[in-house]
């Protein structure tokens, strides 16, 4: 699909608006009957006010490279919002040694089957969408209880592993450094975790702390020119932004430790604000204005592979997480794990898309891996919390 400047593009732009800001106020409406999360209506939204059925809006420079920083930005919120103190040891361990089995059930699985591109589409089928649903985890509770720091790591994990191959293997650079850093970007993050008990500065603490009341902002400033670098240094080496917007993230919140647990959280929140609430729903909104749904119902294959998909989702990341934490969380715990782990959309758009461009797989296919992630995103939230309120119940049954 071509991108191209539109010259009713300020009326495209509000309408691109009006549906970012429709989509909570429909959340909103609907949730005495269903909770669906609001990315999945921004998507539905943004296929609705698409070229493929109203054509309000149409592919255009200005929303794609909005787009994409909306894409950054949601990992660097996820980066951001991993606590390396919570998931450090068994979490973190068991999240890779179970990304690890997925991966390999997922290429073995590939393989049998005679895929051609098993690399990018394992990559796909392994990721998480840990800046989707970390958002649905902290509103539901979830997150504070002791599923929590399980979620976080096998999430930061399903997130960065795929990035990082994603990265590695099929990024459109030919800078002879491009190996070198990636592999460096890998080693900042990891390092940036692995600092991220030391002790925290004084001196920094301060001047944050003394810019967060006032216009000089210097914590929230500091996070984009710390985002925006990166993400300009990948994509001038060659490697997708995802990645560098990650790492960036991660070494963020270590930073940012040196402020006390009021003004961190104070600092969250403004993030959150520019993320959640400008430039990431401009993503899902355009994802799904340059969603290929012609390619999609066209094709009895294609409709045909999106139950294929999702099954896939749940069996190579779900039942996959449940099993390795079978000896660290109850059976209720481990199911509302299992189904957020399994939920998945970021990384299968870009494996997808990538996939696509590059003649690896069809059109239709691609489209299909892409509409099932967005099913996995509206259903699989709605299992895990489901799962967390069974425990619940069960737990208040057990006290009383």
């Amino acid at each position: 699909m071509d991108v191209v400047w539109g010259e009713d593009l300020p009326v495209q732009l509000l309408v691109l608006a009006v549906a970012a800001v429709a989509a909570p106020l429909l959340v909103d409406r609907v949730e005495r009957w269903v909770r669906l999360p609001s990315v999945v209506v921004e998507i539905v939204l943004g296929i609705l006010i698409g070229p493929q059925i109203l054509g309000l809006v149409q592919p255009n420079l200005l929303f794609e490279t909005v787009s994409q920083l909306g894409l950054a930005m949601l990992f660097f919120l996820a980066g951001y919002e991993i606590d390396f103190k919570a998931v450090r040891g068994r979490p973190i361990g068991l999240a890779s040694l179970g990304w690890l089995a997925s991966f390999v059930l997922a290429g073995g699985g590939l393989w049998l089957a005679g895929v051609d591109a098993v690399l990018i589409m394992a990559i796909g089928l392994c990721s998480t969408a840990l800046g989707t649903i970390l958002p649905i985890a902290r509103d539901s509770g979830l997150l504070a209880g002791p599923v929590g720091p399980h979620l976080m790591a096998v999430g930061a994990v399903g997130e960065f592993a795929p990035i990082a191959l994603l990265a590695l293997f099929f990024s459109e650079g030919h800078h002879s450094g491009r190996t070198t850093f990636v592999i460096l970007v890998v080693g900042l993050a990891v390092a940036a975790a692995a600092f991220g008990s030391l002790k925290r500065s004084a001196r920094v603490g301060r001047l944050l702390s003394a810019t967060l009341g006032t216009s000089a902002q210097l914590a929230v400033r500091l996070s984009v020119l710390v985002l925006l670098a990166a993400v300009l240094l990948a994509a001038e080496i060659g490697v997708d932004i995802a990645l560098g917007a990650f790492a960036a993230g991660i070494c963020m919140h270590v930073l940012l430790a040196a402020l006390d647990e009021r003004e961190e959280e104070l600092v969250r929140s403004k993030l959150d604000g520019i993320g959640f609430g400008a430039v990431v729903p401009v993503f899902f909104v355009y994802t799904g204005v340059t969603f290929d749904l012609d390619e999609l119902v066209s094709s009895p294959v294609a409709l045909a592979l999106i139950p294929v998909f999702l099954a896939a989702f749940a069996l190579v990341r779900g039942v996959v997480t449940f099993a390795f934490f079978a000896r660290v969380l109850p059976r209720r715990q481990r199911g509302a794990l299992a189904a957020f782990a399994a939920t998945e959309l970021p990384i299968v758009v870009v494996a997808a898309t990538t996939a696509t461009e590059r003649g690896l797989v069809d059109a239709s296919v691609a489209a299909a891996m892409i509409g099932a992630a967005m099913i996995s995103v509206l259903v699989f939230p709605l299992v895990g919390l489901r799962w967390a309120r069974m425990d619940t119940r069960a737990v208040t049954a057990e006290a009383i």
